[in-house]
């Protein structure tokens, strides 16, 4: 197997780090490769920020669902989906002007570019994760940065169509952890030939079996399977009620308008 393959194997989620800075040089490594990752039309509709700031730190503890690790990270990377960059150039090169003698409409970005600019932003993001590995220094992704909109778009002086889709906790791994990976489920649930399969009542059954094993026995939500239970704590949760509301707020200032 080559080096690749088994860095892909191997990645965990670390949310314990050592106590050591990391250097410059594999910081810049790492940016390197996210910047070198596929993206459409090589616009790069995305921007990265490196945040080190230990106040800052603090806070996102306290904004992202209350994870004390990400305090302990030494360096915190946001990805951002970012149409501002590109739509302040268009501003620039005088495209409104050049629509109206071409006969083309011209106003600001859809939903549809917050989707592709997504997309730049968390195929960037994995490349930073895999060269991370790579040089022994850890990560974790915290989808939570898509809440509480507000606080971070003051927090990082964020313009209408630059949205924070996700966030990655890098540190170097301490020689006590041990890479325990977290079982998947079983490829023909997840990869399909052709079209779509649905599944009946007995295939989910299977798919969940091992995972239904491992219920959590201090149940606080009262749940009688593990439907029920990742539902209260992930999806029904308050944290998820908080994310859809920020995205709703992000969206009012993003959809269609020029600047």
């Amino acid at each position: 197997m080559n080096r690749t393959i088994e860095v892909i194997r191997n990645r965990v989620s670390l949310r314990r780090y050592a106590d050591k800075q990391i250097s410059k040089k594999h910081l810049d490594i790492i940016i390197e490769s996210a910047m070198r990752a596929p993206t459409a039309g090589n616009m790069m509709l995305y921007s990265i920020l490196v945040v080190k700031d230990e106040d800052k730190k603090k806070k996102l503890v306290e904004t992202c669902d209350n994870q004390p690790f990400i305090a302990t990270a030494p360096v915190v990377l946001i990805f951002l989906a970012d149409m501002h960059r590109w739509f302040a150039y268009y501003d620039c090169c005088g495209v409104k002007e050049y629509s109206k003698r071409n006969n083309l409409q011209f106003k600001g970005p859809e939903i549809s570019d917050l989707l592709l600019a997504s997309e730049d932003a968390i195929i960037a993001a994995q490349n930073a994760v895999i060269a991370a590995e790579s040089l022994d220094i850890g990560s974790c992704y915290i989808g939570d940065i898509m809440e509480n909109y507000e606080i971070h778009r003051e927090m990082f002086n964020l313009p209408d169509w630059a949205f924070p889709i996700g966030m990655l906790c890098l540190g170097y791994y301490t020689e006590e952890v041990k890479r325990i990976k977290t079982p998947r489920f079983d490829k023909k649930y997840i990869v399909f030939d052709e079209e779509y399969k649905q599944f009946t009542d007995e295939d989910l059954k299977d798919m969940f079996k091992e995972r239904e094993k491992r219920i959590s026995k201090d149940n606080r939500f009262n749940a009688e399977n593990l439907g029920q239970f990742i539902f209260a704590r992930k999806t029904g949760s308050d944290f998820s009620k908080e994310m859809a509301r920020s995205v709703k707020a992000a969206l009012k200032n993003w959809n269609g308008r020029s600047l």
